[in-house]
């Protein structure tokens, strides 16, 4: 029992700061993975804001349209989508004009309309315009009325720039991030290079002496994931207490839960990896050569 209390206070004693250091960098790229993750919601939200009006036929009766509205709601390019009778465009030309049409011309001249928002993989110029070639044909049809193209276009060229900042950063994080747990790595290995030089003369083989520091610094990375997917985890639950009111909307606890499992796999695989090639390093060497860093 003495024993096993020994290599638990050894095991946190040796890896302790690797834990620390490797839980800070995970911690950084969950950030930039939330942000990134809020990003494409928002962006999404966006798009699906984008509203396309199919304007009727005068001899289109509302039970005609009604029809044409239910094949809309098949479709996967649109969602929310809304019929409006002839009665309700009456008054809400009333309402915005202060006219009333059916007084004037003794008839309600206005035909049904229908409108609905496109999916966010359809806000693009590109695909509205498929879109509408799709929808034009449709029995009743008379008008397609398409968000204004150069609102489009620039809104995505919008996106797709905040996307590449978003991506480089990532990139650059995940090359510091290597960089970083490969040292931290590297220095609680190089504290052990005499011990890793004793087991070989002793007639151990690589693999061998390989194998316990591979699955320690593995099992801190497994550690780190997890510490810092809690830390996330409580930003995310007290965002709302420090103002972030709408945080839970564009991050979802089962996106935490992605991010969460992405990070940890990426801290047990960089810390198995640098702790490999730092073994390797020292198995290489002669006992002279253990004397430089």
């Amino acid at each position: 029992m003495k024993h096993n209390k020994e290599v638990k206070i050894s095991y946190w004693a040796a890896h302790l700061t690797t834990i620390v250091s490797v839980t800070l960098v995970l911690l950084i790229i969950g950030i930039i993975a939330l942000i990134s993750a809020g990003a494409k919601a928002e962006t999404d939200r966006l798009r699906e804001n984008l509203e396309v009006s199919v304007v009727m036929g005068d001899s289109v009766s509302d039970q005609g349209a009604a029809k044409v509205a239910e094949l809309l709601k098949k479709k996967g390019f649109a969602h929310d989508v809304r019929l409006i009778s002839k009665a309700e465009a009456l008054k809400q030309w009333k309402d915005d004009t202060g006219e009333d049409l059916e007084q004037l011309f003794g008839v309600n001249p206005l035909s049904p309309e229908i409108t609905f928002n496109v999916t966010a993989d359809y806000g693009s110029e590109v695909a509205l315009r498929k879109i509408e070639k799709e929808i034009k044909p449709l029995e009743g049809v008379q008008t397609v009325v398409l968000p204004e193209s150069k609102m489009v276009e620039s809104m995505n060229r919008n996106i797709e720039k905040f996307a590449i900042i978003l991506g480089c950063i990532a990139i650059v994080m995940i090359i510091i991030s290597f960089v970083l747990i490969n040292n931290t790595v590297h220095l609680s290995i190089y504290a052990r290079r005499f011990t890793i030089h004793t087991m070989q003369l002793v007639g151990a083989t690589n693999s061998f002496i390989r194998a316990p520091y591979v699955g320690n610094n593995m099992l801190s990375g497994l550690i780190a994931g997890i510490v810092a997917t809690a830390l996330l985890a409580l930003a995310l639950a007290f965002a709302p207490q420090a103002g972030f009111t709408e945080a839970g909307d564009y991050v979802s606890w089962g996106m935490l839960g992605i991010i969460g499992g992405g990070i940890t796999l990426v801290g047990i695989l960089l810390c198995g990896l640098a702790a490999m090639i730092a073994t390797t390093r020292y198995l290489r060497r002669d006992y002279d050569r253990l004397f430089r860093s």
